[in-house]
């Protein structure tokens, strides 16, 4: 009896059921509310229930770093798991550019999922995430333009304004169309709108509840398919995807790439479908582009597409314009989980 109790301590504590048990250290910047925190929780049962819990997240109290240190610090290992975005480090991604256009559609949950099918066919190989694995890539839903005094009813009517913008494709957007912008993380837009530096912001509806902005904000312009997006990545340290067992891997791989764009695109758009309701209890007008405004835009914003198939190109996209259009109708076929 001795020696089988023995045997069992023995195996219990054999290093390769020690090394089995990997619990991801889980770093983010947004509030545990955010859709993305949401949607990478719900990825976490899913990952501890596929594993027996062998695999577990550890969710940190508070972001090992600011925001656009997010990348490297999951590559150098301060936390196995995190979200970025790209655009806050300017001039480092240049791929996932595709995903921030104006006019994709009005559901995360589908770009999002288009957006993770055109990643596994056309951009991985291209290793702009080099350093770390990518589970999924992602987007948030539709950008609008929300402003504190006054409406936007045509492109003049942006001429003397300030916005937050978060970096990327709706920088060079921004621009395009006659604002003058400043690149913030989105942790600051409160302060930004509070203290008056800014006249309004890029944001999507979710983003406006979740950071408390509708108190300030008075006037929501609707862009059909959004004034711009936002590309995200859902990332892991690489030696820790190494300490996962081999069977693990795959569980975790079923329920990452297509299955987590899902996941958290519903979540962002259950989340921009709440914060609308919320803002019209607060008297924030609403009101869609008028049709000369977005006509406008669309002729303004078309040399980015232009400028970004050149830079895609020499990042080693083959054919970045037919990867663009191939995009646009994957946007199309996406239905809803």
């Amino acid at each position: 009896m001795i020696r089988k109790l023995l045997a069992a301590s023995a195996v219990a504590l054999s290093p390769g059921l020690c090394a089995a048990q990997v619990v991801l250290t889980t770093s983010l910047f947004m509030p545990q509310t955010h859709p993305i925190a949401k949607g990478v929780f719900k990825w976490c049962d899913e990952v501890a229930a596929a594993t027996a819990k062998r695999v577990s997240c550890k969710v940190l109290p508070k972001p090992v770093a600011a925001p656009p240190a997010t990348f490297d610090a999951v590559r150098d290992g301060l936390a196995d798991i995190s979200v970025g975005v790209h655009g806050y480090t300017p001039g480092r991604f240049v791929l996932t550019q595709i995903a921030e256009f104006p006019f994709l559609g009005d559901s995360a949950e589908a770009t999002s999922v288009a957006y993770q099918r055109i990643y596994e066919r056309h951009l991985a190989a291209l290793q702009e995430h080099k350093g770390v694995r990518v589970l999924t890539m992602f987007t948030h839903g539709p950008g609008d333009i929300y402003l504190a005094k006054r409406a936007i009813n045509s492109a003049a009517d942006l001429a003397g304004l300030k916005f937050r913008v978060g970096g990327g494709m709706v920088n060079d957007v921004g621009r395009a169309i006659g604002a003058n912008v400043l690149l913030k993380p989105v942790t600051e837009s409160y302060e930004l709108l509070s203290s008056g530096v800014v006249d309004g912001v890029f944001l999507p509806a979710e983003s406006i509840v979740v950071h408390r902005l509708e108190t300030f904000v008075k006037y929501r312009t609707r862009v059909p398919g959004g004034l711009y997006n936002t590309s995200f990545a859902f990332v892991m340290n690489e030696d820790t995807w190494k300490r996962i067992t081999p069977a693990d891997q795959q569980a975790i791989g079923k329920l990452s790439g297509e299955h987590a764009a899902h996941l958290i695109g519903k979540e962002w758009d259950v989340a921009d479908r709440r914060a609308i309701q919320q803002m019209e209890s607060h008297q924030v007008s609403s009101a869609p582009s008028p049709a000369a405004f977005v006509d406008d835009v669309r002729a303004k914003t078309q040399p980015l597409e232009h400028k970004w198939t050149e830079a895609a190109q020499q990042r080693g996209l083959k054919d970045a314009a037919k990867t663009l259009q191939e995009f646009r109708s994957e946007i199309a076929k996406v239905k809803p989980l």
